[in-house]
């Protein structure tokens, strides 16, 4: 069956069971790598995209929960000034070590600093939670927030 998603603002037409999560028909299907699978049940964050701006875990949300919605990955989120910022924070404070995290960790900050342009500490660790990075760089993560939000401000 052929489902049309708007994959970073193209029309695509996914042909999958309605219930392929949104992962796979990026990845099998689009041939889009930048989105991972962590663990396949929406705990570690690694497969985090928005849909319609909001950061969902694409590994457990099936392509039919997202049929007419606006579905954004790590390949796009630099194109508005929020992600690009939150991007070269990233650099600038050197987060990724292993690197197999960091989209979703991106997709989430930059969804916080759309909701929330000056997130306190707390704001951050709350928003960040889902997201977990085994070789410990929350810090930097924090750091990279930080900065980015003052960057765009």
């Amino acid at each position: 069956m052929s489902i049309s998603l708007n994959v970073n603002g193209k029309t695509v037409a996914v042909d999958a069971d309605p219930s392929t999560p949104i992962l796979w028909a990026l990845r099998d299907n689009l041939k889009m790598s930048g989105t991972k699978f962590g663990c396949g049940m929406a705990l570690c964050g690694a497969c985090t995209v928005h849909v319609n701006g909001t950061p969902t875990r694409s590994c457990v949300t099936p392509i039919s929960a997202a049929a007419g919605l606006r579905i954004t990955t790590i390949e796009a989120v630099a194109d508005d000034r929020i992600g690009k910022a939150v991007q070269d924070a990233w650099v600038k404070h050197d987060v990724a070590q292993c690197g197999y995290c960091q989209s979703g960790q991106v997709m989430s900050a930059a969804a916080l600093l759309r909701s929330n342009a000056k997130p306190t500490d707390a704001q951050i660790d709350e928003a960040m939670a889902g997201n977990i990075c085994r070789c410990g760089t929350y810090q930097r993560v924090r750091a990279a927030i930080h900065d980015a939000a003052k960057s765009i401000a």
